[in-house]
Parts: C-alpha cells; structure tokens; sequence
C-alpha cells in the first residue's frame, strides 16, 4: 500500500502484523472472562431476576461459539482490515435467534476493536461503505435479540440497537480518528525536521563546491605562475650547461624546488572539481593581510594586527602560495563573523612567523556590549575547515574564556632554517 492511500503516522503493516493476533487473543480473553463472570454476578442478588441464560447451557455455549468466530475473525484485521468489522457484526446474526437475552451484547465487543483497527489501518475515505454496513448490522442484531431474546417492542429494541451501533461503532471510530491524526501532525513536524536538515546538508555542499571552484580558480594562476619559471629557468640552464656548470646546477635546484612545491600543491587539490568559467581574480597572501585589516577599519570595526616576524625575512617566506592564500581567506571570513556576530567588539589579528617550522594566524574578537540577533546559520567555519585541510594547516575555532570567539590556524613552512633573532611589529 502507497503512502498515497495510506495517511502517514497510521499503523503500517508491520505493526499491525505483529500485534493483530495479539489483540484477537486479548480481546477473547477479555471476553470470555466477562461471560463466565456476568452469570455469577448476576446471581449475587437472588432478589431480582436473572436475565441471562446459566452457564453450560445452550444460550451460554451459544454466545462463546460467537465470540470465539469473531476472535478469529480478527486475525483478518491486517491483511482485510475493510472486511474484519463488517464480519464480526455478521457473525452475531444467527445469535439473535439463540435466546441469549443481555449476553448478546458481548458481541459488540469484538465489533468495537475491529472498527479500532479498520481506521488505524486506513483512511476514512474509504471506510464509509464497510463501517455504514457494519453500524448497519449492529443495530439490526441488537433489535433483533431484543424482539426475540427479551420480548421487547419494535420502537425500544430499534432505539437499543442504535445506542449499541453508536457504542461500537461511532465511539470507536472517534477515538481511532483523533489517535491518527496527531500522529499525523507528529509525522509531519518529523517530516519537516528532516527536509529543513535535508536543505541544510545541500546548502553545505553547495557552498563547499563553491569553495572549491573558487580555489581551484587560484590555483590556476598560481600553477601557471611556477610552470612559467621553471620553463624560463630550463631554457637558461640549456644555455648555461656547457658555458657556466655551476649556475646550470643551481638554475637545476631552482627548478627542483619549484616542481616540487607545483606537485605538493596539485598533490593536495586532487579531486577538486572546476566550472569551465574564466579565472579572474587575483591571488591574496599574507602580505594582503595589512590591507584587509584596514579595510575593516574603514567599516568601522576597531581591529588591532600583530605582525611577529624575524628580521631580514619577508613575511611567509616559506609558506606556499595556497597556504598563503587560505590564510588571506581565513583572515577575511573571521573579520566578517566578528563584524557580523560580535559588533562593535574589538578584534586581534595576529600574524606570528617567527617559528622555524610554522606561520600561525590568530583572530580574536572580544564579547560584544549587545550580542547580535540570531539568524541564519552560515558556512563561514566550512569554509575554513576546507581551506585549511587543502594545505594540511591545522585549523582550531571557539568561545574563549571572555566570551569571545578565536580561530586559530597554523601552517607548515616548506624545509628548516635556523631562526634568527626575533622581532614585533604592533599596526594600531
């Protein structure tokens, strides 16, 4: 069955195929201990007459046959649930002629817990003809057992066997109804749940392809730039290796160095995807850095930059090109969550390249004087995850202990030096 013809949140059938023998047997039970005690309750008051037939006799034999055949009928309620009631109801119709007087409403028991389960198992729509066939039969087997079984007069037994079809019947019906449509509205704020998560993955993804387009934009210009001079140097060395040895070995160590940086670079971009669109921007590094801080001055963020660095080496000397560009970009998105979530707060940048082995790029933020109203969660922080994992730079992000925010990520320098003395510049 289609989740088209069946609402969402109603039994499946699984569910009904592991408890339908269950409720048969439950409801047979349930039952029979009703008929075997009514008669002694009955006769617990020798005062009043007793109306029911005495256990063992015919009558009595009578209604247990009945309500064991529509136990069994209810094990039909998972593969026919549209059939089940209206079998239950028909099988008390040759006990209206048996003389069981009141215990001939112990039929309507299983009745009741057929039409439970009709509606659980399907729509409302297309139980109309099978539950108005069985109301149908419950008012005539009630008015039936009442003509015969209690003597009683048309107009009184009609009215009986309609109070006993809306008992169960209609009660039955309600209850089923109101049960399946909160389940209904639990699956559909389940639904919900998921498709907003579903949107959300996609949205990720779509702005982690991004990302890797646009980096692999950049790596177009910054390949060309290094195949461009190693092609300069080996026609140089051409030139030089008979004229000059010396020079052609060292040229021959340039353009080793050169193609082993190229093959780092494409190493760690593999699968990567592209669009066929033209490369157009230009390559950021850290030496950039000072003039995205005063841009964000300019916007009116308060921004501090510490440059640590050693003396007689330029800035990210020993940081490649990529590396050097992810940490443009990592600078750049945490400069606009500070002005985004934290207005107004003051921000740290720090630049420390002092390690012979490592650059590492600090940005902190203080707590804001009035915290920013929620809105929608971005990829900012995706995006440096996957900037940083393309160079192997080790990106770390989080509250501090003022309420702040910081990101700290820190890049391997290509080779080892010893490191000079080491100096700090302070651009307030």
């Amino acid at each position: 069955m289609s989740s088209a013809e069946r609402p969402s949140g109603l039994l499946p059938g699984r569910a009904l195929r592991r408890t339908s023998w269950r409720v048969a047997l439950g409801t047979w039970v349930v039952l029979v201990a009703v008929l075997v005690g009514l008669p002694w309750l009955d006769g617990v008051d020798p005062s009043t007459p007793s109306a029911l037939p005495a256990p063992g006799s015919a009558p009595w034999w009578a209604v247990l046959a009945t309500i064991t055949l529509q136990g069994v009928a209810l094990l039909g309620s998972r593969p026919w649930p549209r059939a089940t009631p209206v079998a239950a109801a028909a099988l008390a119709l040759p006990l209206t002629l048996a003389g069981t007087g009141d215990l001939f409403s112990l039929t309507s028991g299983a009745v009741t817990v057929a039409t439970f389960l009709a509606v659980l198992a399907r729509p409302l729509g297309a139980l109309v003809a099978p539950l108005s066939a069985t109301a149908l039969l419950v008012v005539a087997d009630e008015t039936l057992a009442a003509l015969v079984g209690l003597g009683a007069r048309l107009g009184p037994a009609l009215t009986t066997g309609v109070l006993q079809a809306v008992g169960a019947v209609g009660v039955p019906l309600l209850v089923a109804a109101a049960l399946g449509a909160r389940r209904d509205a639990r699956e559909a704020r389940r639904q919900g749940s998921r498709a907003a998560e579903r949107e959300q993955e996609a949205l990720v993804r779509a702005a982690v392809a991004d990302e890797r387009t646009a980096m692999a934009r950049e790596l177009h210009d910054i390949a060309a730039h290094h195949l461009s001079g190693i092609s300069v140097m080996a026609a140089a060395i051409e030139r030089q290796i008979d004229t000059d040895p010396v020079r052609a070995k060292a040229s021959v160590r340039l353009v080793r160095e050169q193609s082993g940086a190229v093959l780092e670079d494409l190493r760690r971009l593999v699968g990567l995807l592209r669009t066929d669109t033209d490369a157009s921007r230009g390559v950021h590094s850290l030496a950039g850095i000072p003039e995205l801080v005063e841009t964000s001055r300019r916007a009116g963020t308060p921004v501090e930059l510490r440059v640590l660095s050693a003396p007689g080496v330029a800035l990210g000397e020993r940081v490649g090109p990529i590396a050097q560009l992810a940490a443009f970009r990592i600078v750049q998105e945490s400069l606009a969550n500070a002005t985004r979530h934290a207005p107004g707060a003051p921000v740290t940048v720090e630049v420390d390249d002092r390690a012979p082995d490592a650059t590492v790029v600090t940005v902190v933020n203080d707590a804001p004087d009035v915290p920013a109203p929620a809105g929608r969660r971005g990829f900012g922080l995706v995006g440096m995850r996957e900037r940083a994992d393309l160079v192997g730079a080790t990106l770390a992000h989080g509250p501090t202990a003022a309420g702040g925010w910081q990101v700290r990520v820190r890049f391997a320098k290509e080779g080892r030096v010893d490191p000079p003395p080491a100096r700090e510049e302070v651009v307030r």
